[in-house]
C-alpha cells in the first residue's frame, strides 16, 4: 500500500510528538501522576458506589456495567476492550500524541484498577442508600475525571466517540455526549430499573460539575468591564485599594460617537462589592458588567510559568 506524502508527514509529526512527550520532565511526571490518580478515583467510585448501587453513568464503563450484570464478565476488561477500537479510530482527534498517550494510560489504569479493587472492596460497597451512592459516586467520579483532564488526558469512551461524531456528522460535542450517555442510561433502566436510571442521570450531572471544578477551577474569579467618564480616577482606586491591574481599552459610543474609555480588570469573588463601591463613588453614571472567569494566570494570581 502506497503512503501519501501528507500521511507520511502526519506519522513523522506523531513520532516527534511521542518522543517529546515520553521524555522525562517533572511536569510530565506530574501529568501522568494526575492521570493515574484520577483513574484510581474513578475506579473507587465504580466499586464503592456505582456498581453496588446499580447506577450507570454513561459511556463505555456504563455499558460494561450493564453487560457485567447479565454475564459477570469483568468490568475493567470490557472497558479496555470497548475503548481499543474507539482509540484506534479516533486518536487523530485527541490533539496529537500527548493526549493519545495520556488517554491510553488513563484507560489502561482505570480498567486494571477497576478489576483489581474487586479483591479489596466488598461487592455491596459501603452503603445501600441510593442517594448516598449517587452523590458520593458522582463527586468521586467527577474529581477523578477532572484530575485526568488536568493531566492533559481524556477518559476515552464518550470523549473519543463524541469527537468522532462531531468531526464526521457535525454534531456538537455536548450533544454527542448527551446522545451516547442517554443511550447507556436508558439501557441501564431496562437492565436494572427506572429509579436507578434516574439516579444515573443525577450521577452524570454531579460528576460533570465536579470534573469542571477540578479541571478548570471553582470560578472564584470575576472579570469586570467598566465604561465610565472618570476612567483615570476609577483605575487609580482599583490599583490603590484592591491592588489589581487595570487595562484601559479604547471605545466609542455607538449613539453619540463620543470616545468612551473602557476599563478591564480581574478580581476575586470577595472583591466584587469593593469594586462596586469604588465605581459608585467615582462615577454614579458608570456602566459595569461583571462576568465569571474559571482561572486567572499571571501577575497577582497564579504564575503563568507554572502552566503548560
Amino acid at each position: 500500500m502506497r503512503v501519501s506524502g501528507s500521511q507520511n508527514q502526519t506519522l513523522l509529526d506523531f513520532i516527534r510528538s511521542f518522543r517529546a512527550d515520553t521524555k522525562f520532565t517533572w511536569r510530565t511526571a506530574r501529568d501522568y501522576g494526575l492521570v493515574i490518580f484520577g483513574a484510581l478515583l474513578q475506579a473507587l467510585s465504580m466499586r464503592l458506589f456505582l456498581v453496588p448501587g446499580q447506577m450507570v453513568s454513561g459511556g463505555i464503563s456504563g455499558g460494561a456495567q450493564i453487560i457485567n450484570h447479565f454475564t459477570n464478565w469483568p468490568i475493567g476488561l470490557m472497558v479496555f476492550i470497548g475503548n481499543a477500537p474507539l482509540f484506534l479510530l479516533g486518536w487523530r482527534y485527541l490533539g496529537g500524541a500527548r493526549f493519545a498517550l495520556r488517554t491510553a494510560v488513563a484507560v489502561a489504569a482505570f480498567s486494571l484498577l477497576t478489576d483489581l479493587l474487586v479483591w479489596f472492596i466488598p461487592a455491596e460497597g459501603i452503603t445501600d442508600d441510593l442517594v448516598l451512592n449517587c452523590l458520593f459516586g458522582g463527586i468521586l467520579l467527577g474529581v477523578g475525571l477532572g484530575l485526568v483532564y488536568r493531566g492533559q488526558g481524556t477518559s476515552g469512551g464518550s470523549d473519543i466517540l463524541g469527537r468522532i461524531l462531531n468531526s464526521k456528522l457535525g454534531i456538537s460535542i455536548s450533544q454527542a455526549y448527551l446522545i451516547t450517555d442517554t443511550v447507556v442510561v436508558l439501557a441501564g433502566g431496562f437492565a436494572f430499573d427506572w429509579r436507578h436510571a434516574l439516579y444515573g442521570l443525577v450521577v452524570i450531572y454531579v460528576s460533570g460539575l465536579a470534573a469542571e471544578a477540578v479541571s478548570e477551577g471553582s470560578s472564584i474569579f470575576r472579570t469586570a468591564m467598566i465604561v465610565t467618564n472618570q476612567p483615570q480616577e476609577v483605575a487609580e482606586k482599583i490599583m490603590g485599594v484592591l491592588e489589581r491591574g487595570v487595562t484601559v481599552l479604547s471605545g466609542t459610543g455607538a449613539y453619540t460617537g463620543a470616545s468612551r474609555p473602557t476599563l478591564y480588570c480581574v478580581i476575586t469573588k470577595a472583591e466584587v462589592n469593593q469594586l462596586k463601591e469604588i465605581v459608585r463613588e467615582a462615577d454614579q453614571d458608570a456602566f459595569m458588567v461583571i462576568g465569571h472567569a474559571h482561572e486567572a494566570l499571571g501577575e497577582g494570581f497564579r504564575p503563568l510559568s507554572g502552566e503548560r
